[in-house]
């Protein structure tokens, strides 16, 4: 921390090969200025502003995320600060509220951390986050199945039994209907994933934060190499043609939020798909406050514990 612990320094993310003029003029969480702390000896550059403890420190923070309006726009904020970085170089986004006592303790990170860094960088250079979120209406996708065969009718079935072959028939009848759109959602995401270099998987969204109410059948994210945008995206719009039922949606470029950390970044291996109501749990403190499918940042390696 500076200024008699009353500052902290705000860290957004670190970029490379970021020229200093990039940041003039250019504001981040609180209206605070953006600062570009480089590393002598690398090209690497992190992304801060200096904090007030009024707004950050431990207390004001714990209460602050508790307010949807606060964590909205400061999330807005770090984020329009990794995505105009990542207009001008590669950039590894943090989780937001990532604070440092002082621009020496960012710098010992950049240093200490390097290699680590220096390898995430080159994982994401020349490629972009996409996310695909594909809805189903599942009424419209069950008009596209194939009429069930009669069944023989019994006679003189009691009351009983008929109940519960009406309730074993129901349970198939939506068996089928969870099936069709498991179906639909490896087909589509292989599709892409032959477009992509990784891919994650990410839970449902809360419908009162989307705004939708069918069925979310696939909810991911993949990073995508630039000259294989074109190709990404024809395959989203054709599948948002082809399948019946089924809204695909795409949004990006997002910086490579869902791609920093390796472990919870596959090679694009076919989901497992479990088709369920947007009835998810609400995004955690530090994801993007924009709709659709972008994660919540992933944390770079960060030196002690607790306070930085």
């Amino acid at each position: 921390m500076t200024s008699e612990a009353r500052t902290a320094v705000y860290l957004y993310g670190v970029a490379r090969g970021l020229a200093p003029s990039a940041l003039d003029g250019v504001t981040g969480v609180a209206g605070e200025p953006v600062r570009a702390l480089a590393h002598r000896g690398t090209a690497l550059t992190a992304l801060v502003s200096t904090v007030s403890l009024t707004d950050f420190g431990e207390e004001a923070l714990r209460e602050n995320l508790e307010d949807l309006a606060w964590l909205e726009g400061t999330a807005r904020a770090h984020h329009d600060v990794v995505a105009h970085a990542a207009r001008n170089a590669p950039t590894a986004p943090v989780r937001i509220a990532t604070l440092y006592r002082d621009d020496q303790r960012v710098r010992d990170v950049l240093g200490r951390d390097h290699t680590h860094l220096t390898d995430l960088l080159d994982r994401v250079t020349g490629r972009t986050e996409w996310g695909v979120k594909a809805y189903a209406i599942p009424e419209a996708v069950q008009q596209d199945e194939p009429e069930p065969e009669s069944e023989v009718e019994v006679p003189a079935l009691t009351a009983g039994t008929a109940y519960l072959q009406r309730r074993q028939a129901a349970r198939r009848v939506r068996r089928a209907l969870q099936d069709r759109l498991a179906d639909h959602a490896r087909t589509l995401h292989d599709e892409l994933a032959d477009h992509a270099v990784a891919s994650r998987q990410h839970a449902a969204q809360d419908s009162r934060l989307s705004g939708r109410h069918e069925t979310l059948i696939l909810n991911m994210a993949y990073l995508v190499d630039d000259e294989q945008a074109d190709g990404f995206h024809e395959v989203a719009r054709a599948a948002d043609r082809r399948l019946p039922g089924v809204t695909v949606e795409i949004t990006g470029p997002w910086p490579p939020y869902s791609f920093i950390a390796t472990a919870e970044a596959t090679p694009t291996p076919p989901p497992n798909p479990r088709p369920t109501p947007e009835t998810g749990p609400t995004p955690e403190p530090g994801s993007h406050p924009e709709p659709a499918s972008n994660p919540a940042p992933i944390p770079t390696p960060t030196p002690e514990g607790g306070r930085r």
